[in-house]
């Protein structure tokens, strides 16, 4: 049996959601073709209202109800009123959704979601309408993608722990962290912890002892002393690596998600042997991959050491 085909009235899918600029659009591109070559039948829909010009043909479009270019002329809104104000007229407008969905079924539906990163941390209309997704029978996980480079500033790092925490309890979905856009973690600079500290969220003490050594942190350390411990107390931030041109890369990010949204466990689901194990396996797998993806994309300090000396 093909692995798309799926019995029952249940619908299985993502909700990728992320600050701009973190790859959302291109994530949905390459996922979509990634699990169309592994068999699933795969739609997606845009409810990015600001999306207007989408590189992938979609199955349902937001702006056959809403656009936010028309909502700022009408109403004299800027980008992120009119974005929020868009996202209430949907959840306003909860039956087209679910009318235009009814089509989809027996797909494995990508939900291409706005970057206003409000939305997702206290803003309540897309977390209702995620709310009704899941009274309608799709079984989501939410993929929150982050741009890889901001592990590169350790200041910026505990900010982007923060807003992923603030997302995970607000959205209330099964949820995957991603770093995205791994094959450019380093154009902005070095990372001053092997990548594993990153997406494990390892002993954040270590970052802090980074940060005082930045005079401008310095005066901050209390402050990001208690931010660390409301991340820690939860305990609930990690990240999976990714790079949306690597085979490999792609398949940890949908193993990941397959668990988080239960349709490894699916009764019609194929149960090879690999399939089992890679919904089975814990900490020693994420390690190793991440220490591949580290090998692949990440500078060795001892590297970095050894061309200094070559250029010499």
């Amino acid at each position: 049996m093909a692995e798309g085909s799926r019995a029952g009235s249940l619908a299985f899918g993502q909700v990728v959601i992320g600050p701009p600029g973190s790859g959302k659009t291109t994530y949905c591109h390459a996922m979509r073709d990634f699990l169309s070559r592994i068999g699933r039948s795969v739609a997606v829909v845009n409810l990015d209202p600001a999306n207007e010009a989408l590189p992938w043909p979609c199955a349902l479009d937001i702006a056959e109800l809403v656009t936010l270019p028309d909502v700022m002329d009408s109403l004299g809104l800027g980008p992120n009123g009119g974005l929020i104000y868009c996202m209430e007229y949907l959840e306003a407008n909860a039956d087209w959704l679910r009318d235009r969905l009814q089509g989809l079924r027996g797909h494995y539906v990508l939900f291409d979601c706005p970057g206003q990163v409000e939305l997702y941390t206290h803003h309540e209309a897309l977390k209702n309408v995620f709310a009704q997704l899941a009274k309608w029978n799709f079984r989501l996980a939410a993929v929150h993608l982050v741009d890889s480079h901001y592990c590169t500033d350790p200041g910026k790092f505990i900010s982007v722990l923060c807003t992923s925490l603030s997302t995970m309890l607000h959205v209330e979905l099964p949820h995957v962290n991603v770093l995205s856009k791994m094959d450019l973690i380093e154009q902005y600079g070095k990372l001053a912890f092997n990548l594993d500290y990153y997406t494990e969220v390892l002993d954040l003490s270590y970052l802090l002892d980074h940060l005082a050594s930045d005079p401008f942190f310095r005066n901050f350390r209390r402050l990001n002393e208690k931010l660390v411990e409301v991340i820690e107390d939860y305990s609930l931030v990690s990240f999976v690596p990714l790079n949306v041109q690597d085979k490999q890369s792609m398949r940890q990010v949908v193993q990941a998600v397959d668990k988080a949204n239960g349709y490894s466990f699916g009764d019609q689901e194929h149960r090879s042997l690999e399939a089992l194990m890679s919904a089975a396996v814990g900490a020693d797998f994420h390690f190793s991959s991440t220490l591949a993806v580290q090998e692949k994309y990440v500078q060795s300090q001892d590297k970095a050491v050894e061309e200094e000396v070559m250029d010499l």
